[in-house]
């Protein structure tokens, strides 16, 4: 599946195109009624405006406290709302709040507030490619790039420090990047609306408050359970699968995000109605592998030496696909029961 030694790490390399489309052509054939799903859902405003308000509320309180206790804030509650918000950031990036671009894009940079990176409309841009073009190394900005999938190696110690600064990881794949828009006005608008909110919360409250975000903000989407999810949407732990769901208890706190499936097949399918996807077309998924422990996931991935960066499907551009002959990879395999990886 792949050859590795311990000066060479590589990526699964295939030659068919990414499963996703198929399965929803499928789906919408067999239960042309998962059409009634599709829309926007413009109650999720009022969330981002409550989790956005409790972390202005958490950053003040927790803004004069010793290190360790920001520290504590950060971990068990800033982390998860922040989380939450880079959720509502995606549901954004689709236009599943209101129906416009503009509408959504406004809602999108108010939930980037208490992220201190300024990313909401970069991800935008950067995640409807994802979908487009799941597994193309200069196109996708969710598969790591080669110098990223070498160094990291399946080192535990390089796989945790690579997940705590993995916002850091995401900026040096951007140079990359094809085909993108990398500044519009949008994304200086976002710029001038983050960088002046993070200077009016230091200059009120203090340097704590703003250690107080970058916590938040570093653990949202790093070295935390909740942070495991980008581990667990496209990272292969079983030979025959490259995206998988999760279906645990933390799906509570973070809008459905764990039905990363579902959602590739039916993206105009928003966050409250996720699940209905997988009661209408059971099977569809129930022949798939799912996780159902965040905590679990991150475990495994930082101490197994069979996972690393290495563990990502990357695929040739579909121009390129075409002219691939390969008849035993002309579509992906399937997997032959359910079970949690």
């Amino acid at each position: 599946m792949r050859t590795s030694t311990a000066q060479s790490f590589e990526m699964i390399q295939v030659t068919y195109p990414e499963p996703h489309l198929g399965r929803t052509q499928q789906i919408l054939k067999a239960h042309p009624e998962v059409k009634k799903l599709f829309g926007n859902t413009p109650f999720t405003a009022w969330y981002v405006l409550g989790i956005v308000a409790l972390q202005i509320v958490c950053t003040i309180v927790f803004s004069n406290q010793p290190w360790w206790v920001i520290f504590i804030g950060t971990y068990t509650v800033g982390a998860v709302a922040n989380h939450a918000l880079w959720v509502l950031i995606h549901e954004c990036t689709h236009n599943l709040v209101f129906k416009g671009d503009v509408s959504n894009s406004l809602l999108q940079i108010f939930a980037n507030l208490p992220i201190i990176f300024p990313s909401a409309i970069s991800f935008r841009i950067f995640h409807i490619k994802h979908h487009l073009y799941q597994g193309e190394l200069d196109r996708d900005a969710d598969l790591p790039r080669p110098f990223e999938v070498q160094w990291v190696g399946n080192s535990t110690f390089r796989k945790s420090l690579w997940y705590l600064c993995y916002f850091f990881s995401q900026l040096l794949r951007v140079p990359y990047l094809k085909g993108i828009e990398l500044v519009n006005r949008w994304v200086i608008l976002n710029y001038a609306v983050e960088l002046s909110f993070l200077a009016a919360m230091t200059y009120f409250f203090g340097w704590g408050a703003l250690a107080y975000l970058v916590g938040s903000s570093i653990f949202s989407i790093g070295l935390h359970p909740v942070g495991a999810r980008w581990i667990q949407e496209h990272y292969v732990l079983h030979e025959k699968q490259e995206t998988y769901s999760y279906y645990g208890p933390l799906n509570k706190v973070a809008f459905n995000v764990g039905y990363h499936n579902e959602h590739h097949d039916l993206m105009r399918v928003s966050w409250s109605r996720l699940p209905q996807v997988r009661a209408i077309a059971p099977e569809m998924y129930n022949n798939l592998f799912y996780h159902m422990s965040w905590t679990k996931l991150l475990f495994r991935f930082l101490t197994d030496p069979k996972l690393g960066l290495f563990s990502r499907v990357s695929r040739l551009p579909l121009s390129r696909l075409k002219e691939v002959k390969s008849p035993k990879m002309a579509r992906p395999p399937e997997p032959v029961q359910a079970a949690q990886v």
